[in-house]
Formats: structure tokens, C-alpha cells, sequence
């Protein structure tokens, strides 16, 4: 069995994080229960920044918080010396109130609101990245309006796609966030920016995928990006500051997955932008990554109680828990696997075959479909590894199912990041009835 982080079988046979035994952890705040193992994510954090310290290069490793946002975890990304990467007015709102510094926030998204960019203005935030002509347009008109200089960044598509062990490049990429490299866009996007008076222009950004397991597609996006740069200051004497090239760093979520260290993703790409800005005679840039599932992904762990069993005689047996598709929509949405141990027997040999349902009124609500696992019972606590990314922020109320509590773990100590939602919490925005009914 594959233990993450701080994971560990304790006396008493049970899965322990950070110190602390999960099923006292199931008793005290109840199940479905998110734990997070923030020595772990301080631990990847570190390898990321440690990284472009020892090798000498400026640089920014910014959060990418829609992997998973709250009050604490942006706390906790201060602490780390991160800067942050938020791509929504609420996250936005949040790393404000998280005492965050707004320097060190860049603002993402393919269709920011009026509102939103009002907001990023006011708190006086690092850098807006731009991503469409209509984007400029707003900024622009904004910027002038309030007399306050925007830095920004222009988010370009490069015609390179990256996913697992595989990468393949484009002419011209089908995607809705950027400006295309390749056909003009990112062209003219940039002499819409360069001379505002307003707008300060910092350099570019790309992202190419995600759950990346290899370097040879950050490295390849990284040439083509730089060319352009090296392009711009031939023609127009205009030298970027900052290349951002974005996160999809990949994570072990099953003994398939081979993710590469952090230090191995970061030395390649400073590698190779060492040697395109000495080709095109350019200053070396200023590198910002943006780390999200890498940083939370496996620091993560659900806890669900099981409930019924059922078995389809010849078919598979199941047991279903007390959660589902409405904290983890990833299986449903993507086919995601996952790994599982039954934490209160978690010593035991693994002799069972179960698909993992969930309690939701969705035949897809499968959370693991043929895992492995101990003899389970009514009872058990199941806990579930990797779901640290894109669980508990894409969780839901479907069927009014309340979202669950949220539980930092560190060296012994335990502090809830995020209360569970109460029955109540599900009607506060519900308004009665007020039309009349007809005849």
C-alpha cells in the first residue's frame, strides 16, 4: 500500500496523518471529512521555490487555487512565501480576507466581469493575466477612467498540448482561454497593450495541459513562447520581464501514475529558457509557475463512513458510503481513479473486491469501481487518498446533500479549516412563495 506525506499504520492497525489517528479524527468531526496534510503541501511547496533559489533564477510559484481554496489554505500559501493564482472574484474576495498580500495575486479567467476587474483594481493585485481582445478593451477603458496603471500578462495559446506521458503540437489550438501565437492574435493583442499608458506589460504566459508527467512539452512551449518574445524585441525593442508557464505538474493517484519531483519539472524548463534567451539575445526572464494539484492533490484524504452493502451475484459486490459525487465529482466527470484502505483496519491484508458508491441519486456515483480493499463492514472507515485537488472545490449540493468539514493536520495538532454545512446552511438563501396562485 502506497502512503503519502506523513501517512502511517499506527499500534492499533489504523491509518494515522500528520500524527493523528484518522478514525479519532472520524469520531470527533464526523465523516465525510477532508484531511489535509500540510506538512506535505509545505514540503512541495519548498521543493518548487528551493528549486530556482539553488539554481540562481528569479522567479514566482503561484498557487493555483481553484485546486482548492479557503481562508486557511490561502494562509497557509502566505506562510509558504507563494505568491497566488485565482481565477474568479470569489477567490479573489477570499485571498483578501485571508490577509494575502494582493501583490503577489495574479488574476486568471477567460471572461472577468466588470465587478471582478473593479475588484482586482481596488485591492491593487500583482498582475491581471489577459486573455481576449474583449478583456483589453475593459482594462483599458478601466485603467484610464481610475488613473491607475494594471500590470499584466498576456496569456497566448502556443500550439502545444500536454496530458500524462504525451504531447502533440498544433497549428493553431482549439481553446477558449488565450491568444493564438500562431495566427496573428497574440500579435495583436500586444501592440493593443504595449504603449498604453496605463498598462503595464509584463510578458507572457501559457499553460498546456494538465496531469503532465513528462518535461518535454514545457520545455517545447517554452521555446515557441520565447521566440515570440525574441521577435517583439526585434521589432519593436520591447523585452518581456516575465514568462509564466503555467502548472498540469502530475501527481500518483494509482501505481500507474509516475510523477517527476518537483525539481526535475523546474530544472528542465530553467534549462531551457536559459539557452533560448541566450540564442535570441534576451535578458533571462523572470519565471512564474503555477503549481495547483501538485502542490494539494495527494495531501489530501477523504473519509467516508460505509453504510449498505450489495452484491450482484457474478457481477461485482459494493458498498456505498456517506458521500459521493457531490464531494468528488471527478470520477463521474473524468473517469478518475483513485486509490482506498479501510483506515480502521488498514494493517489488514486486502482480500476484497468492492466498487465504492456513493449515496446520491445518480446511477454514476461510483467512487472507485473494482478497488481493492480489506474486508469491509457496516461501520468502517474508508479513506480515500489524492482527492486534496478538485474535490471539496468542485463539490456541490446536489440532492441537498451539505458539502463536508474540512480538517488541517500538522505534527500532532489538528484545527478545522472549514465547518460542515448544516441543513440550515441549505435554506438560508431559499425564499418562500410569494406569487398568487392562479384560477
Amino acid at each position: 500500500m502506497h502512503l503519502y506525506g506523513t501517512q502511517q499504520i499506527n499500534e492499533q492497525g489504523h491509518l494515522t496523518i500528520g500524527g493523528i489517528d484518522t478514525i479519532e479524527l472520524a469520531q470527533q468531526y464526523g465523516t465525510p471529512l477532508f484531511i489535509y496534510d500540510t506538512a506535505l503541501i509545505r514540503k512541495r511547496a519548498r521543493g518548487f521555490i528551493q528549486t530556482f533559489e539553488n539554481l540562481g533564477v528569479k522567479a514566482q510559484v503561484a498557487y493555483a487555487s481553484k485546486a482548492f481554496a479557503c481562508v486557511a489554505a490561502y494562509q497557509l500559501a502566505a506562510q509558504e512565501n507563494l505568491s497566488l493564482d485565482v481565477v474568479s472574484g470569489g477567490e479573489l474576495f477570499t485571498a483578501i480576507k485571508a490577509g494575502f498580500p494582493a501583490d503577489r495575486i495574479h488574476f486568471h479567467g477567460n471572461n472577468k466581469s466588470i465587478a471582478e476587474l473593479e475588484l482586482a483594481f481596488e485591492t491593487e493585485i500583482g498582475c491581471i493575466v489577459v486573455d481576449n481582445f474583449y478583456e483589453i478593451s475593459l482594462l483599458k477603458e478601466m485603467a484610464k477612467q481610475r488613473n491607475q496603471k494594471m500590470k499584466i500578462l498576456l496569456r497566448v495559446t502556443p500550439g502545444v498540448e500536454a496530458h500524462t506521458h504525451d504531447f502533440i503540437t498544433t497549428g493553431q489550438a482549439d481553446s477558449k482561454f488565450g491568444f493564438d501565437l500562431n495566427n496573428g492574435q497574440a500579435d495583436e493583442a500586444f501592440k493593443q497593450v504595449v504603449y498604453d499608458e496605463n498598462i503595464e506589460l509584463l510578458g507572457l504566459h501559457c499553460h498546456i495541459g494538465s496531469q503532465i508527467f513528462e518535461t518535454e512539452g514545457f520545455s517545447l512551449a517554452a521555446g515557441k513562447v520565447m521566440q515570440k518574445m525574441g521577435a517583439w524585441k526585434t521589432q519593436y525593442a520591447f523585452e518581456a520581464q516575465v514568462l509564466n508557464l503555467g502548472g498540469g505538474f502530475g501527481i500518483r493517484y494509482t501505481e500507474e501514475d509516475k510523477p517527476l519531483e518537483p525539481h526535475e519539472y523546474v530544472a528542465d524548463m530553467i534549462q531551457t529558457v536559459k539557452a533560448e534567451s541566450t540564442k535570441l539575445n534576451l535578458a533571462m526572464p523572470e519565471i512564474w509557475i503555477e503549481p495547483g494539484r501538485s502542490l494539494v492533490g495527494d495531501a489530501g484524504t477523504s473519509l467516508y463512513t460505509v453504510g449498505s452493502q450489495k452484491t450482484v451475484p457474478g457481477v461485482r459486490e459494493y458498498i456505498a458510503v456517506d458521500g459521493g459525487m457531490s464531494d468528488n465529482i471527478r470520477p463521474a466527470l473524468y473517469d478518475a481513479k483513485y486509490e482506498a484502505v479501510i483506515a480502521n483496519r488498514a494493517n489488514e491484508t486486502k482480500t476484497s473486491t468492492y466498487t465504492v458508491a456513493g449515496k446520491l441519486c445518480e446511477s454514476g456515483d461510483k467512487l472507485i469501481i473494482d478497488a481493492t480493499l480489506q474486508k469491509a463492514e457496516t461501520g468502517d472507515i474508508l479513506a480515500m487518498f489524492c482527492t486534496g485537488a478538485y474535490g471539496y472545490s468542485m463539490a456541490s449540493n446536489y440532492n441537498r446533500v451539505p458539502r463536508p468539514a474540512v480538517v488541517f493536520v500538522e505534527n500532532g495538532v489538528h484545527q478545522l479549516a472549514i465547518k460542515r454545512e448544516s441543513y440550515e446552511n441549505l435554506v438560508v438563501n431559499d425564499l418562500p412563495l410569494t406569487l398568487v396562485k392562479g384560477e
